[in-house]
């Protein structure tokens, strides 16, 4: 038996750091939301009690170090489930660039686990199997629109941003989260306004949007990766209405109302980076 799942990605609006918890995480407030950029997941039951990943691409391992593979594994552990999965990636989100394409392989796993074995979890159990595999697969469970706290574990769906275009661009960099959140210096960080943000999308207010759309990590990343905070300062001048770091980076976000803009932003970008891409937003609620 075989059964696709598309796993899209993230994108954070909004992403502030509060403070370090006692278990050595970090305390968040991240807003975010899907793209039309996805991979796709291919699931094949077997006959024997394992699972076996494979992925077209050389940056992402094929072994229990993939997170659709610890997925599945925790998935048959939580479920008590001796039948063996193949699961096949087709990448077409970058690897380590603040989207969340293997936090949304892992969901993927997990929500399509769910039919082909018909577990019917609920969705308060796939998102705790999620949160213990990384701090956006719960979101990546839920889809939409939403806030995550906590860790990125608590989850509450927000109202759809309103219609725009939407400009990603990755330089040929790779950057990892472990790397950035134990830099954070919480005193000297850059706070946005998370429920100016929320506001704006309550009152489908894309000028507002814009405008308070923020990443308490960019003053991490920037200093280490300048050429992230350069593509942003292009965004902007390029035209887009609003541009902010997705992530811990190093792909930067920008939104734009008009698809001619959107295009603009595009070609101007093309010399700076070669993963540019103009996508949609998923949520249309």
């Amino acid at each position: 038996m075989v059964l696709f799942e598309r796993a899209p990605a993230k994108i954070n609006l909004s992403l502030d750091v509060l403070g370090k918890r006692e278990d050595g995480f970090h305390e968040v407030e991240m807003i975010m939301t899907t793209v039309d950029l996805a991979d796709r997941i291919e699931l094949y039951t077997l006959e024997k009690d394992r699972v076996e990943v494979s992925t077209d691409s050389q940056y992402v391992p094929n072994d229990e170090r993939n997170i659709a593979y610890k997925a599945a594994l925790a998935f048959k552990n939580k479920y008590q489930l001796y039948q063996g999965v193949r699961i096949d990636i087709q990448k077409n989100i970058p690897v380590s660039a603040g989207l969340g394409g293997g936090s949304s392989d892992a969901a993927a796993v997990l929500r399509g686990l769910n039919r082909i074995w018909s577990v019917d979890a609920p969705l308060d159990e796939l998102v705790e199997l999620g949160a213990a595999l990384g701090s956006d697969v719960p979101f990546c469970i839920h889809g939409n629109t939403a806030i995550g706290t906590g860790h990125g574990e608590k989850i509450r769906v927000l109202s759809s941003p309103p219609p725009c275009y939407v400009v990603l661009a990755k330089p040929d960099i790779g950057i990892s989260t472990r790397h950035i959140f134990p830099k954070v210096t919480l005193d000297t960080l850059y706070h946005p306004q998370t429920d100016e943000v929320i506001h704006s999308l309550e009152d489908k207010d894309f000028g507002k949007l814009c405008y308070h759309m923020g990443n308490s990590l960019e003053s991490v990343t920037f200093p280490l990766y300048p050429e992230v905070e350069r593509i942003k300062d292009k965004m902007l001048q390029t035209g887009v209405d609003g541009a902010v770091m997705s992530g811990s980076g190093p792909t930067v976000v920008g939104l734009t109302r008009h698809f001619s803009k959107a295009k603009r932003v595009y070609n101007g970008l093309r010399g700076f980076c070669d993963e540019v891409y103009i996508v949609q937003l998923l949520d249309r609620r």
